[in-house]
């Protein structure tokens, strides 16, 4: 275990500034951030060209664990998070068992605390009948509604029932905002469909503003704290512009802000099938101007890994969802180098804001005091995201070929090597997140 660490002359990059200077760490925390430093350690990081940021936080993936981990697992995800510069992840209920009690959340941590190379927590999902859990389980980033299907009994479409959630307790809600009335509807219409740009017309837009605007309405009622998941469409984010509510925060997946409808379809098939759907270029710039905008908060990637044999069935078979764990800073990192956004954006949204919004201690910040969870990056680096070199159990990514400039030279979690340049390091685990209510 290494007790000190120096980072001599690299650029430190955060939402305000991007400067040169040099940060030390010891006994895994940021003890002092100066332009320049002489002190005595154990591991000094001196290399000409290099970056520091914050770790990432990815507030939104799926690591199957347990009960469907031939497709991904905690160890395999929060490895593949690692290589990403992930060193935080919060990991969603929809497992097998699905977590919505205490016991099924104490064995997904039991697992995490032996397994997962990052830093970890999991949502509580909500049900029809686990009220009483959603509130009284201890330390989680908030509880999880799937509106629109999932898996089991992890539907809570009842208004009754909705109304219930949002005005007992004070956690954070976090949903996926699809009307399932809506769906039904068209899922009748679609049932004997195989074009899988129909899974845009099953999930349509009126699904998704329908949800969102009636708990939008629930959150301003009941003055609860709600984060939509996984934003969509440009109706959406106009009218979360309009409304302005101080309890509503809300993230976008690269996937949705890179791809679009029908050329995804087109060259994918049902690797781009994902729930909501990647939807026409218009939401992506819509999109794009309301991250920028700040009507749109923070990245989470939904990583939802299946196996490509599971993925290339004809649609209707094929399940939703796509990995991107691993490909999310690299994606920005390029965005960043051809100036569709700054690098301190990078940081802003995929460190600092899923910090500030789910009040996680100690993370998230390039700050004295500060847990030293630290991405090093190389800003100027060329490569190409490719599905052999991809680390998620799954190994694929609907952006193969995709030639990124940025990449991730070393991920340190807790102030410890876990990954740096190809070598994983696991001998030291991350640790439970403390959630700061």
């Amino acid at each position: 275990m290494i007790e000190s660490i120096l980072f001599k002359d690299v650029e430190l990059i955060t939402s305000s500034e991007h400067r040169q200077g040099d940060v030390y760490v010891l006994n895994g925390k940021i003890v002092a951030i100066q332009p320049s430093l002489s002190v005595d350690t154990e591991y000094v990081v001196q290399e000409k060209g290099l970056a520091l940021i914050p770790g990432v936080i990815d507030p939104h993936v799926h690591f199957r664990e347990p009960g469907v981990t031939h497709k991904e697992s905690i160890y395999t995800g929060s490895k593949a998070a690692v290589r990403g510069g992930v060193t935080s992840f919060f990991e969603m209920p929809n497992t097998k068992p699905a977590t919505i009690d205490a016991e099924t959340l104490a064995l997904k941590k039991e697992i995490a605390a032996q397994s997962a190379l990052a830093n970890y927590n999991f949502f509580i999902g909500a049900t029809t009948s686990n009220l009483t859990e959603l509130n009284t389980v201890e330390n989680v980033p908030g509880i999880k509604i799937f509106v629109g299907s999932s898996t089991g009994n992890m539907l809570v479409d009842d208004p009754e029932l909705l109304i219930e959630i949002f005005k007992n307790g004070s956690r954070l809600i976090a949903v996926h905002s699809e009307d399932e009335a809506t769906i039904k509807t068209n899922i009748r219409a679609y049932q004997c469909s195989t074009d899988v740009y129909d899974h845009t017309k099953i999930r349509n837009i009126e699904a998704a503003i329908k949800s969102t605007t009636q708990l939008v309405k629930l959150a301003n009622q009941y003055q609860r704290r709600l984060h939509i998941c996984h934003l969509t469409t440009a109706e959406e984010a106009v009218f979360l512009e309009k409304i302005g509510s101080k309890y509503v925060t809300t993230e976008v997946t690269p996937q949705h802000l890179l791809l679009s409808s029908p050329d995804c379809y087109a060259q994918l098939g049902t690797l781009a099938q994902i729930n909501p759907p990647i939807r026409e270029k218009r939401h992506a710039e819509s999109l794009w101007q309301h991250l920028r905008k700040g009507t749109i908060h923070c990245i989470g990637t939904d990583h939802a890994p299946h196996t490509l044999d599971e993925k290339m069935k004809p649609f209707g078979q094929a399940p939703s969802g796509m990995p991107g764990v691993e490909t999310s800073l690299p994606l920005l990192l390029t965005l960043a180098a051809k100036r569709q956004c700054s690098y301190s954006d990078v940081v802003k949204w995929l460190c600092e804001a899923p910090a500030k919004i789910y009040k996680i201690n100690n993370k998230g910040y390039l700050k004295e005091g500060y847990d030293a969870d630290l991405t090093l990056v190389d800003l100027k680096k060329k490569h190409k995201l490719l599905n052999k070199n991809i680390i998620s159990k799954c190994g694929w990514t609907a952006f193969d070929g995709w030639d990124c400039i940025g990449d991730v030279v070393a991920t340190f979690v807790n102030g410890q090597p876990v990954y740096r340049e190809g070598d994983f390091f696991e001998t030291i685990k991350g640790k439970e997140i403390q959630i700061n209510v």
